[in-house]
């Protein structure tokens, strides 16, 4: 269990699944730019944050819901919580494009269920991510894989930010859809620590019984 100063944002986790440069460049060097996908994002949960409740014949909604977990160390806020007449409860995340070959949006989502469920001792079957493209809402299970992928996650979180250190750029196709690519510089960067690490592998290779008698 974490105390209230050891908690770290929730949305730190999709940073950290996207890639773990990215999330310690934000959440360890305070780097931040904002691009086209993130302006887009921005405004996308200020409208949604816009409205903090909502009640229809069989649901009540709540936006922007603090939220916080001591067991995985994470505080935030839930785009929408939907409270249900039969008793069900389904957090609801609002993301500007479509859905990812990666999970860091399932992630994000089941780390908010497992807030919820410890603030109000319930459990929590399933939830929601609305695409601003595709206009549509994604069902996602909390099943038992999920969870163990978010409380890994967490922990890897902390972890990263206890070390205290940036980990070295690696170039991959994601690059082109990171706000931070300019401050990251992942070819340039990415080309020296090739050529450091090389050099080291050469360095401490072992010599051969060929090579000793030469």
């Amino acid at each position: 269990m974490y105390i209230d100063e050891e908690l770290l944002p929730l949305s730190a986790l999709q940073h950290l699944v996207f890639c773990e440069r990215q999330c310690a460049l934000i959440h360890l060097e305070q780097a931040w730019a904002e691009n086209l996908f993130t302006a887009q994002g921005r405004i996308l949960h200020d409208r949604v944050h816009s409205t903090l409740k909502e009640t229809r014949t069989t649901k009540h909604t709540e936006y922007g819901m603090p939220i916080r977990s001591l067991r995985l160390g994470l505080i935030g806020k839930a785009d929408a919580v939907e409270r249900f007449d039969d008793g069900r409860i389904v957090p609801v995340e609002y993301k500007r494009g479509r859905p990812k070959s990666q999970n860091m949006d399932e992630v994000q989502l089941c780390a908010q269920a497992m807030c919820l469920e410890e603030m109000l001792d319930v459990r929590i079957e399933e939830g929601a991510i609305f695409y601003g493209k595709t206009r549509k809402r994604t069902r996602v299970a909390f099943t038992e894989e999920l969870r163990r992928q978010t409380i890994e996650t967490a922990g890897r979180l902390h972890a990263l930010i206890a070390e205290g250190k940036t980990p070295p750029p690696v170039y991959a196709k994601r690059c082109g859809r990171c706000s931070l690519v300019d401050l990251c510089l992942p070819k340039p960067l990415g080309r020296r620590a090739g050529v450091k690490a090389y050099i080291k592998r050469q360095v401490e290779k072992p010599i051969s019984e060929n090579e000793a008698a030469e």
